[in-house]
């Protein structure tokens, strides 16, 4: 792994920032510095989650608004509106789930970072006859980082959905299949067909000019469950990719000062040593996904969690891309932690939001999943929604006043 990601400003005032003129630049005095942030030296962020793949948990309202209510995926929306009609559907959904409005309450509320996750199928010539996922997103990713970038917000690019689905079962590959595919050679090609087409996007087009990082796939499976297949991703597809996009650079005659950070899901995820095969580790990055809902071994009462949040420890270089507010299921109603139809909650949700946030800003910094979502199992649950949250005066109005909060 590497030493600690040095993430100091590198320009005097955020104020002397240009989205186009300063977004790439580096400071030399080390090979594994963070692009500038404007405004803080941590990643303070959220993502755009169910804007270019819905995830129908967590937008059922928006799902079943498009004709496809109770289905499971972008696939079986496709199927069952057919192409034109699920185009139109989801054009109109790309076009107001995320708007330049958002964008705007985002920088207000002293974050820095977005993260936008997409499917590789934005490139619609990497989508094979048979593949069922709807087409005219890329105009819309287009406007939504021309946005971040007049705002002066830094853009974590995320393949969120690989070809052939990389996780079984789960709404954000676009696809929920039983057996993952994403672990062939076909696949891992298109994969790096994408990477490489947006690596060359974001260094000639200038709407792109806060996009720093490009993650290479998201949660991909553990070792655990599926040995071979984690392993062949570690030694085949992260130098391939790795390999596309700094050819690309090389290319395009990218200077070293503008390259981009490679991110790749951290050790801590559990698919392997991310950095064992790479041929460089220069301006890598990590993504550690930490979700305390999850996490058996949290005892699950207000103490248990907050004693989790504050005592977690997190590899120093990683930036934690996903995390939530949300607790274990079989407790999400109950009198101590439950919030549907109550107000008293706010006060410990927020010393929850801010323990987290207090000690994954010891690594390289957050960005929460999500920003928006609608009516969660049939109410505003807004422990996976940060505007949300704030709107309920849970997550504070700055995001830089965590420390101030928090009960570690």
């Amino acid at each position: 792994m590497l030493s600690a990601i040095a993430l100091s400003m590198l320009l005097a005032s955020a104020n002397a920032w240009t989205p186009q003129s300063n977004a790439k630049v580096f400071s030399r005095d080390t090979k594994n510095v963070m692009r500038w942030l404007p405004g803080s030296d941590k990643f303070r962020g959220v993502n755009l989650g169910s804007q270019f793949i819905i995830e129908p948990w967590m937008a059922s309202d928006e799902f079943a608004s498009m004709g496809c209510g109770g289905l499971n995926d972008e696939w079986s929306c496709v199927q069952k509106l057919g192409q034109n009609a699920a185009d139109a559907a989801f054009q109109k959904h790309w076009d107001t789930w995320i708007t330049q409005d958002d964008i705007s309450e985002i920088k207000s509320l002293g974050l820095n970072t977005v993260r936008i996750p997409v499917g590789f199928w934005i490139r619609e010539d990497l989508v094979q006859e048979g593949e069922f996922f709807p087409r005219g997103g890329i105009q819309y990713l287009d406007r939504l980082v021309g946005w971040c970038n007049d705002a002066g917000i830094y853009v974590i690019m995320d393949l969120h959905g690989g070809p052939g689905a990389q996780f079984p079962n789960q709404q954000y590959t676009g696809h929920g299949v039983s057996q993952p595919g994403f672990y062939t050679q076909d696949n891992y090609e298109r994969a790096a067909d994408f990477l490489e087409w947006m690596t060359e996007r974001i260094h000639t087009n200038a709407t792109y000019g806060s996009v720093g990082m490009l993650q290479v796939i998201n949660e991909p499976v553990h070792s655990g469950d599926f040995p071979s297949q984690a392993a062949d991703m570690v030694n085949t597809y992260y130098p391939l990719a790795w390999n596309r996009i700094r050819d690309t650079e090389n290319r395009l005659g990218v200077s070293d000062d503008k390259r981009l950070h490679i991110q790749f899901m951290d050790a801590s995820w559990g698919s392997g040593d991310p950095t064992s095969a790479l041929p460089s580790t220069d301006f890598a990055a990590f993504d550690d996904h930490r979700y305390l809902k999850w996490d058996t071994s949290v005892a699950t009462t207000k103490d248990g969690y907050i004693n989790a949040a504050c005592n977690g420890q997190r590899s120093a270089n990683a930036i934690i891309g996903e995390w939530s507010i949300s607790v274990a299921d079989s407790v999400q109603d109950n009198s101590e932690l439950g919030i549907r139809d109550r107000s008293d909650q706010a006060g410990w949700y927020q010393q929850f939001w801010a323990a987290q946030v207090q000690t994954f800003e010891k690594s390289a910094g957050w960005v929460f999943w999500t920003w928006k979502c609608n009516w969660i199992s049939g109410f505003n649950e807004w422990r996976w929604c940060y505007q949300s949250a704030v709107n309920e005066g849970v997550i504070p109005k700055d995001a830089g006043s965590a420390a101030s909060i928090s009960p570690c």
